[in-house]
């Protein structure tokens, strides 16, 4: 199993649960985050006064996915996310141990896999 850990574009967050979804890929994890990347800061200018502003606001994915979806759901991210322009976004890729479904136990990939109508 891997971690797919993807910082993207506020606006980008919908799309990327809908595609996802569509995958069969469940248990998303979406949070509010503020990132710098390699963009300089610059001033705004507010009601008469200047801000700087360097940290941008994101949207940060953590899903886990069983080894054989990675590239696939990675595909789907990057046809999803990017733009082309600056500030689209990383994926970030780690190994995950085991997985443990605490309401019942159960362990492995069978946890992050969407159950299909014979497992229900």
């Amino acid at each position: 199993m891997k971690k797919l850990e993807v910082v993207v574009k506020n606006d980008t967050a919908r799309l990327l649960r809908t595609t996802l979804m569509d995958l069969g890929v469940t248990g998303m994890m979406f949070t509010n985050v503020m990132g710098a990347g390699s963009r300089k800061a610059y001033t705004q200018i507010y009601r008469g006064k200047g801000y700087e502003i360097s940290l941008m606001p994101k949207v940060k994915l953590e899903v886990v996915v069983a080894d054989d979806m990675v590239e696939q759901v990675v595909d789907q991210i990057l046809k999803v996310a990017s733009t082309g322009t600056a500030g689209d976004g990383k994926i970030f890729i780690s190994p995950v141990e085991e997985a443990i479904r605490i309401r019942d136990g159960h362990r492995g990939e069978a946890v992050v896999q969407k159950k299909t109508d014979a497992q229900a």
